[in-house]
């Protein structure tokens, strides 16, 4: 009885040890109006992981998300995938994205774009497909502040668009 206990242990045990937790694909936006500014800011949080293999995966496989290491090219990617995936309309009106950079913070990405003029939003909505096309269960969290009032929205791949209306 004790050898079966044992045998037991030897090969069930290592099996829940080396179980892996299943991995989620999140990212989150934050997009606030800055009145004074007259701008939209929005920074979008990934994981660099992530966002490494989809930028590997489409452009190039020597991409290394790293400052120490990256493409010279590594930039210009990263602004034509977020300027893809990432359609803001205000006022009904699909509005240029000027992508500001990216920072590192120890697993995550960080991109800032902002819209410039912008006077006053009636309506606002924002697509985020960041992702999308290397994860099915790929989930993008926008967060909004707009005319002080905050909003948050999840999108996924059947819904990846949010609208909101002021009056």
């Amino acid at each position: 009885m004790k050898f079966l206990k044992f045998l037991f242990i030897l090969i069930i045990l290592p099996l829940f040890a080396f179980n892996t937790a299943h991995k989620y694909y999140i990212s989150v936006s934050q997009i606030n109006h800055i009145p004074e500014k007259k701008s939209i800011q929005i920074t979008s949080r990934i994981f660099i992981d992530d966002f490494e293999n989809l930028l590997r995966e489409r452009y190039d496989d020597a991409i290394v998300l790293d400052d120490k290491n990256e493409l010279t090219s590594t930039n210009d990617y990263i602004e034509r995938y977020l300027k893809e995936k990432i359609v803001v309309k205000i006022n009904g009106e699909t509005v240029h994205l000027k992508y500001i950079g990216k920072e590192y913070d120890v697993d995550i990405v960080r991109c800032y774009l902002e819209v410039e003029n912008v006077e006053t939003i009636k309506s606002f909505e924002v697509s985020n497909e960041l992702l999308f096309d290397l994860f099915e269960e790929q989930q993008n969290i926008v967060k909004t502040k707009i005319n002080g009032k905050q909003k948050s929205f999840l999108l996924t791949q059947q819904n990846h668009k949010a609208l909101l209306k002021f009056n």
